[in-house]
């Protein structure tokens, strides 16, 4: 299923590759859902609260109660460091 996800995120089919990431599920790092590495992700990608709640189809108050608990859960304070776990964490 990884290699599904990495081949359905090449080909920027993202429906598919979300579902591959969300049955593999238990692979993401320190407690992160599938939602969670998703906005993580686009963080990463340098998107703001407006575009990822456009992105992924959710109100920015979503948005930053994911952020809220992503930093709780990776241990960081800033999306700089956010995006810098991303990274190291491959989740980009």
């Amino acid at each position: 299923l990884s290699v599904a996800a990495r081949t359905f995120a090449e080909l920027g089919a993202e429906p598919a590759r979300r579902e591959a990431e969300r049955l593999l599920g238990g692979g993401l790092p320190d407690g992160l859902t599938a939602r969670e590495a998703e906005v993580l992700r686009l963080v990463a990608a340098g998107r703001t609260n407006p575009q990822i709640a456009q992105e992924l189809v959710l109100s920015e108050k979503t948005v930053a109660r994911h952020l809220s608990n992503i930093f709780g859960k990776i241990g960081v304070a800033s999306r700089t460091e956010a995006a810098a776990y991303a990274f190291a964490h491959h989740l980009t």
